[in-house]
């Protein structure tokens, strides 16, 4: 900590943490360290990360509270069960990894193995009248990029909020999210899972996927 700013190194990221899966990481230990010391710093507190893989290079605690999708959850175990089931690569395959995803982009097998299912799938099951669609994305996000039609707008943020308001109305459908590329999908996924909403699946690769495969939009 440095005046107005802090160096969160790989505890805390822009729109993510730092893994727990190898080098004698711990999750409750990311979980202790992120919500117990970096969190109770003032809001307006600059955060700057060891690296990030979008060009982003620094945020707020304010921004990373309230858009950083590791971090809505409410309990150590939330956390614990999210990081647990990241299903990221081996580390010591990342020689091999890094360059695959440079040419490739967004790992869609990583996504495929958390409910992920192919645009044309997606598209057939949300025709589906017992399914519900579910964009996770922000406003400003929808207004710049469009939306699915018929989806429902409930932002990641708000997800815990929106689960615990409509467990009647969801218990018995299909629910389907998809967000921006497919990473808030799959942690939505997860956290559904442990509302013990089970019939739940998401859109591999997100909306820019969806347009890929030339697919239509409100």
């Amino acid at each position: 900590l440095m005046g107005d700013r802090v160096f969160t190194g790989d505890a805390l990221l822009i729109r993510g943490t730092g893994r727990t899966d190898f080098q004698n990481g711990d999750p409750k230990d990311s979980y202790n360290s992120i919500f117990n010391k970096l969190l109770k710093l003032p809001e307006e507190t600059l955060v700057y990360p060891a690296h990030d893989y979008k060009g982003e290079t620094v945020s707020t605690i304010f921004e990373e509270k309230k858009f950083n999708p590791r971090l809505q959850v409410k309990s150590v175990d939330e956390y614990v069960e999210i990081m647990n089931n990241l299903n990221l690569p081996d580390p010591k395959m990342m020689d091999v990894a890094v360059p695959s995803n440079l040419k490739l982009g967004i790992d869609f097998n990583r996504q495929k193995v958390n409910n992920g299912i192919e645009p044309e799938e997606f598209n057939r099951i949300k025709k589906d009248p017992n399914a519900i669609l579910i964009d996770l994305r922000e406003q400003n996000e929808i207004d710049k990029e469009g939306m699915i039609k018929n989806s429902e707008i409930v932002p990641f943020p708000s997800m815990y909020e929106y689960l615990d308001k409509n467990k009647n109305k969801l218990k018995d459908k299909r629910i389907l999210f998809y967000c921006a590329h497919g990473h808030r999908s799959t942690l939505a996924v997860q956290i559904s899972k442990s509302y013990n909403f089970t019939n739940c699946c998401h859109l591999i690769g997100g909306l820019e996927n969806w347009k890929k495969e030339g697919l239509d939009l409100n």
